[in-house]
């Protein structure tokens, strides 16, 4: 690992010695070793071999084979389903353990599937954990589990401000033995990969409740089911994310068996909570790594080019933004693991406001440093020849995704205020 990506501690748990990263728990320090090794080995070199494989299949809405391969040598080399704290079905680490692993895996954008570690399948497999009932985990999350087949999580939709949950508004009506579904999602992630059976979808069963928080629930929607059309993929700043991407979806009269509702009618705004907590956290970990890699290439740019008679890496204002850079990643990555810590030891409810500082910092930050790291590049930054422009239209996006900046600076003042009232 370059040595600006190792970071210091937190209540002991991480330390310097030498350039190397020392856990209290040998496990989680053997793992980061052993995925330190893997990245060098297989994804590194494999980043150009991943764009020209999807780039040139006639449908660019498959399975890249590279991932494919390289799933079932990370699965052989145990190097699976890191995520998950439950050891009965993954490694087992805390947040603060795994983050470092995460910001790892964050810094090629597609190693984490490799892992069975990408998002929305690690947010909906933590879902499942928690809240599925056996034969729920049956016929869903073992799969998910051993990665043959993806899955979406629909919650966003057109026609709300969902950055409020409680506006969600597509309806889930029982009707017999069954639930019906009607309405339309988007931003649902995941859907326009093939192998997607499986939509978590949030949606209103209960409208006329008093309780706005109490009128949501979560349906498991098998991707087969009769009555959904897949409107469109949704472009992120002209980038499909293919073969992943976003989708447009319309619901019109999908039945799905009262069987698969999770955990109960009006939870769905209770599940989602415990949901967005980790999945803010893993983002905001994966951006790390990003930042990291956009350092990387600034300083290794501005060291080869020149400009009036110097190089870029003698001008004072490229010296600035490389300082400012290494600063705002450092303290980005400490705050952080700050929350993991928080996240371990109090839950996630007690940890809000560490969580929704990160969604916050972590990609502003990140925007900023690739900004930087584009700049430094000049013309050929916004180009896709050094994967710049990319990163920055997923760090972009990240704002927004999983709550606005708005939301979250809302609720850090009002958790800030509250111990002034009391």
């Amino acid at each position: 690992m370059v040595k600006g990506a190792m970071y210091a501690g937190i209540t002991g748990f991480l330390q310097w010695k030498d350039n190397d990263m020392l856990t209290g728990n040998e496990a989680a320090m053997a793992l980061h070793e052993r995925l330190q090794g893997f990245m060098q080995k297989y994804i590194y070199s494999n980043e150009t071999v991943f764009w020209e494989q999807l780039n040139s299949a006639p449908d660019r809405w498959q399975a890249v084979p590279i991932v494919e391969e390289l799933k079932a040598e990370a699965r052989s080399q145990g190097l699976w389903n890191l995520f998950l704290p439950d050891p009965e079905y993954g490694a087992g680490l805390t947040n603060l353990e795994y983050a470092p692993l995460c910001e790892l895996m964050g810094r090629v954008y597609w190693a984490p599937e490799v892992f069975n570690c990408s998002a929305p399948d690690t947010g909906n497999m933590e879902t499942l954990v928690l809240f599925a009932d056996d034969a729920q985990k049956e016929e869903w999350l073992l799969p998910l589990l051993a990665g043959r087949i993806r899955s979406c999580f629909a919650m966003t939709e057109p026609d709300v401000a969902s950055s409020d949950a409680t506006n969600i508004a597509i309806e889930i009506r029982r009707d017999g033995g069954d639930y019906v579904v009607n309405g339309r999602k988007w931003w649902s992630s995941g859907l326009g990969d093939p192998r997607c059976s499986l939509l978590i979808l949030m949606g209103k069963t209960s409208p006329d409740n008093p309780d706005r928080h109490r009128q949501q629930s979560m349906i498991l929607v098998p991707r087969d089911t009769p009555g959904i059309t897949v409107n469109r993929m949704l472009p992120v700043f002209g980038f499909d994310d293919a073969p992943h991407g976003h989708g447009e979806v319309t619901f019109e009269s999908v039945r799905v068996p009262v069987g698969n509702i999770l955990l109960g009618e009006g939870r769905g705004f209770e599940i989602a909570q415990a949901r967005l907590g980790p999945g803010r956290i893993h983002h905001c970990m994966r951006l790390i790594g990003q930042a990291e890699v956009a350092l990387e290439k600034m300083c290794r740019r501005v060291m080869q080019r020149e400009t009036f008679g110097t190089s870029l890496a003698q001008q004072t204002v490229t010296q600035e933004r490389i300082a400012n850079a290494r600063i705002m990643i450092d303290q980005a990555r400490l705050l952080v693991l700050d929350a993991a810590a928080k996240m371990d030891t109090a839950g996630n409810k007690a940890a809000r406001r560490e969580i929704a500082m990160i969604k916050v910092a972590v990609p502003v930050m990140a925007c900023q440093v690739i900004d930087w790291a584009i700049q430094a590049h000049g013309a050929a930054g916004v180009a896709n020849d050094y994967g710049l422009a990319y990163a920055y239209a997923r760090a972009r996006a990240i704002r927004i995704a999983d709550g606005p900046d708005e939301v979250h600076r809302n609720q850090i003042a009002r958790l800030e205020l509250r111990q002034y009232r009391e």
